[in-house]
């Protein structure tokens, strides 16, 4: 279905630098750029502005397996990284799995980690052994605190804690300051910062400069903060004359959270939110700029999603992509520049180990869902039967069950979809969190890179 090839990148005398924003439980309807009238987002409204907006961007439904994605570029049941991890569990990003950090190496990247890492916690696990120079931030979520890992929150510079418990509320700032510094530090070399946001995921803090701010809830006080974060890096990088070399991207690792004490996220005109594979759960903003390279002021529609970051990057670099494993993740740029081309023709929505919907073109075909109650929870993952067919090019929300007026469509996603399982070899997966806690019931897997 891909309309045209895209040419190849030709090599750069130097490559060029990236800068990955990832907020975590940013929904769709989030950003005053998409829709949102709550609370106003001016830096991100400027990025987009300065570059590419894309409408139907997809990470996953839950933190883990959203950020295994983007740094691996390939779906997370090819590493296992397939549900939400907790602190000390004897599992985590497996050594043979190739980051983006390791993937730039060979052209001689500094790299850099700042924020949320949440692929493992043990030493094994962190982001110092998988290709990040510098890691400032908290190995998990910020909510992870007293129910499983007695009692406090820790920050982390590389492996040493330097506070615990952690004031949450300055964490946006700080991570401010440390990617600003990092950037002037290594503005003479090729550069990853990956700054991956704690907030607005709950306990939702925001800074004295920034609460009560929004005049809507804790969640768009934080929402703010972010936008302030990234105005910040984007004059740093002008300031330090890197902005022509430097691809800045901004994205969520999955929609909101929508069972909260306050007024929330909104996945917008979507149905659903966080842990689910309705729209609402998985498509999210997304913002691309580079001054030079991604046209200014354009919004394009098309399936894409987070493992394309991975992919993008990497063919950027004018590094080779792995080729003794899948890569799933396809390259942005051309598809940015030349409105004839298509970045994927299909997506498959994984929660967990589960294949619960397949899209293709306009169509997605649900297998499995979860709905939210009335208490605003997700309930269980259960089966369809019969399977639910969307139309999304005018039902995005989900709404209208068309599957008995397109039975030639249900079938045609129903093979892919049965085809893709059956070329797909899943990596080896956590086991029930119980069994993950007990050393002495793990079979370790850690490889010579790792010992």
């Amino acid at each position: 279905m891909l309309k045209k090839t895209p040419e190849p990148h030709a090599a750069a005398a130097r490559p060029p630098n990236f800068v990955i924003f990832l907020a975590d439980d940013l929904g769709y309807g989030d950003l005053s750029c998409y829709g949102n009238r709550n609370f106003t987002t001016p830096q991100l409204d400027r990025m987009a502005a300065e570059g590419t907006r894309l409408t139907e961007f997809y990470a996953m439904p839950t933190c883990t397996p959203a950020r295994a994605s983007l740094l691996t570029g390939r779906y997370p049941i090819r590493s296992g990284m397939v549900r939400v991890l907790l602190p000390r569990e004897h599992f985590g990003v497996p050594s043979t799995e190739i980051t983006l950090a390791e993937a730039l190496k060979p052209r001689a990247y500094r790299t850099a980690c700042i924020g949320k890492w949440h692929l493992g916690d043990l030493p094994q696990y962190r982001p110092n052994r998988h290709g990040f120079d510098f890691f400032y931030g908290l190995l998990y979520s910020n909510d992870m605190t007293v129910a499983f890992d007695l009692p406090r929150l820790r920050l982390y510079r590389n492996n040493q804690v330097i506070e615990s418990p952690v004031d949450q509320s300055t964490l946006t700032k700080r991570y401010t300051e440390q990617a600003m510094q990092f950037i002037k530090e290594n503005r003479e070399h090729p550069f990853l910062l990956y700054l991956p946001y704690t907030m607005p995921h709950v306990p939702i803090s925001a800074s004295e400069q920034f609460r009560g701010k929004s005049h809507y809830s804790p969640y768009g006080d934080a929402v703010q903060e972010i936008d302030w974060s990234v105005g910040q890096v984007l004059d740093c990088l002008k300031d330090n004359a890197l902005e022509e070399n430097t691809l800045t991207i901004f994205t969520s690792d999955n929609g909101p959270k929508l069972n909260t004490r306050f007024p929330a996220g909104s996945s917008g005109i979507l149905r659903g939110g966080k842990s689910t594979s309705w729209e609402g759960g998985v498509r999210v903003p997304c913002i691309l700029r580079w001054p030079t390279r991604v046209p200014a002021n354009q919004v394009r529609p098309g399936i894409s999603c987070l493992m394309d970051l991975f992919t993008s990057c990497v063919e950027l670099s004018d590094v080779k992509l792995p080729d003794d494993r899948p890569i799933d993740g396809k390259d942005l740029v051309p598809f940015l520049q030349d409105p004839s081309l298509v970045v994927h023709s299909e997506f498959y929505y994984y929660f967990g180990v589960h294949l619960c919907a397949v899209r293709a073109e306009q169509w997605k075909l649900h297998f499995m869902k979860r709905e939210y109650g009335q208490n605003r929870k997700p309930g269980p993952l259960v089966n369809c039967v019969p399977e639910e067919l969307y139309n999304l090019a005018n039902d995005p929300g989900e709404s209208r069950e068309v599957a008995k007026e397109h039975p030639d469509i249900v079938e045609a996603l129903r093979g892919m979809a049965s085809d893709f399982q059956a070329l797909i070899k899943a990596g080896k997966a956590p086991g029930p969190y119980f069994l993950s806690l007990l050393p002495r019931l793990h079979k370790s897997r850690m490889s010579p890179k790792n010992q």
